[in-house]
């Protein structure tokens, strides 16, 4: 097991990208609370999976960099990882260059908080003809 913040977030993110929830499970707490995009709350792992199946044929992070700041206590810590996704639409469709920022929170050797946002609804509307590119920021 790793044992810097930085390194449970790395490879957690390794593990969650094959997908491999279960995997991933070996960084969170049992306590876990996830938030994705638009607000979806989660508790588990499978969960984050089998959003992003109904969302992408499949999707992988490209990290351009990590950040960790010091948490409330000596134990605590608060991750950022920030990149772009690329992978393929439900329709086949490959996409590359939507940015992303996850957040997580890591307590005592585990993920407790994981928060996700990423420009893929934006980008969705987009290629439905349902927003305006520079209104979005892509």
């Amino acid at each position: 097991m790793s044992d810097t913040p930085k390194e449970i977030v790395d490879a957690f993110l390794r593990a969650i990208m094959v997908p491999d929830p279960v995997g991933a499970r070996v960084y969170v707490s049992p306590d876990l609370r996830i938030r994705f995009t638009g607000g979806r709350a989660m508790r588990d792992t499978s969960e984050c999976s089998a959003f992003n199946a109904k969302r992408y044929q499949w999707v992988k992070k490209r990290i351009e960099h990590t950040d960790v700041v010091p948490g409330p206590t000596s134990d605590e810590a608060i991750v950022y990882s920030v990149g772009t996704l690329y992978g393929q639409w439900p329709d086949g469709t490959h996409f590359e260059g939507n940015r992303y920022v996850d957040r997580y929170l890591v307590r005592q050797g585990k993920i407790v908080q994981m928060d996700v946002w990423n420009d893929s609804a934006e980008r969705m509307l987009l290629r439905a003809g349902l927003c305006d590119p520079w209104a979005a920021g892509l």
